[in-house]
């Protein structure tokens, strides 16, 4: 249930959005930038790894979000839920291993991340622009998951999953932002965000 009372049951991001847009539209387009721009990375792994580290953080709302995301691009149903559970027995591509050990060292163990965390993403293949990336995904999840998590987000409904994950998939993150404020055509974007 969201902490502000005012805001409706099923308040999500956009909510988030709409009451501080002017603040909020520079991380709209980094997290743009990061999950859809140029980069070494599929949107398929990039969404992976956001996924991953909201499930390390238990953030329902986010890792609900990111794992329908990563199913729309090609991700197996329950292989998140199997990294989450073991990386190294998760059936993942081998190289995908290092970035997501990566990713739970920043995100559990932060002052922890040696040399050799970096030096295992490039022995795995990976140039420096996954490895950079990499650390930009986990940052900006765990951002996200705290901003979520301030605001008392519930997950979203199983019902509304599918159509979030594709209208990510066909508009991505920064046109949806704009969309929140538009307040047209996208599900769960069209009331009024009641105040604040």
């Amino acid at each position: 249930m969201p902490f502000l009372k005012h805001w409706p049951q099923d308040a999500n991001l956009f909510d988030i959005y709409r009451a501080d847009a002017g603040m909020y539209r520079p991380l709209a387009a980094f997290t743009e930038a990061v999950l859809r721009g140029p980069s070494s990375l599929a949107p398929a792994q990039r969404e992976t790894i956001a996924a991953y580290v909201s499930g390390l953080n238990a953030c329902k709302f986010c890792y609900g979000s990111h794992s329908a995301v990563a199913r729309v691009f090609g991700v197996e149903d329950g292989l998140l839920d199997r990294l989450l559970t073991d990386v190294d027995a998760a059936p993942v591509d081998a190289s995908m291993k290092p970035l997501l050990r990566l990713a739970r060292k920043i995100t559990l163990e932060e002052t922890r991340i040696t040399q050799a965390d970096v030096d295992a993403v490039f022995a795995a293949g990976w140039d420096e622009k996954a490895y950079r990336h990499t650390v930009a995904i986990a940052a900006l999840s765990n951002m996200m998951n705290r901003l979520v998590d301030g605001f008392g987000l519930n997950e979203l409904s199983p019902a509304l999953l599918p159509l979030m994950a594709e209208g990510n998939r066909k508009y991505g993150y920064l046109r949806r932002f704009e969309m929140a404020l538009e307040k047209e055509g996208y599900p769960g974007i069209e009331r009024n965000d009641g105040g604040g």
